[in-house]
């Protein structure tokens, strides 16, 4: 039984560390975003653009050598990933930003519940994105 779930656990250690750091990564997100939305005052998607910033920087120092096991950090292979990190981030980053701003802003939607919602869908797509486009294997 223990030698099965080591197996699984191994099988699927890509995944199961990218949820582990997604979790850790919603969860600074929301440190960020929850006093600035429910406290400042500011809009849903002004919070979540300041929020997605600090994400992003925890999330490119968390999945490089600890889910897609990149440990080279020279200056030529951190930058195009980087970059090409940035750029997937950025895609779902202005995706979440856009449904805030239609259902928080626009509607006046539960903006702490559709933050939730809204990093259920970005999880799944850095995910694919970080997998098939930044860090892919040589």
């Amino acid at each position: 039984m223990i030698q099965k779930l080591r197996s699984l656990a191994e099988k699927y250690r890509d995944i199961l560390s990218y949820l582990f750091f997604g979790v850790l990564t919603t969860v600074v997100n929301y440190l960020i975003y929850l006093p600035i939305f429910n406290l400042c005052g500011l809009s849903a998607a002004v919070s979540n653009m300041i929020a997605w910033v600090g994400a992003v920087a925890f999330a490119f120092l968390t999945n490089k050598p600890f889910v897609f096991h990149s440990h080279d950090w020279s200056a030529k292979t951190v930058i195009p990933e980087l970059t090409k990190f940035v750029s997937c981030r950025l895609a779902s980053g202005v995706l979440e930003t856009g449904i805030l701003l239609l259902t928080v802003d626009c509607l006046h939607w539960n903006g702490n519940l559709w933050k939730l919602v809204t990093q259920v869908l970005v999880i799944i797509i850095n995910y694919v994105g970080s997998k098939l486009l930044v860090f892919r294997k040589k």
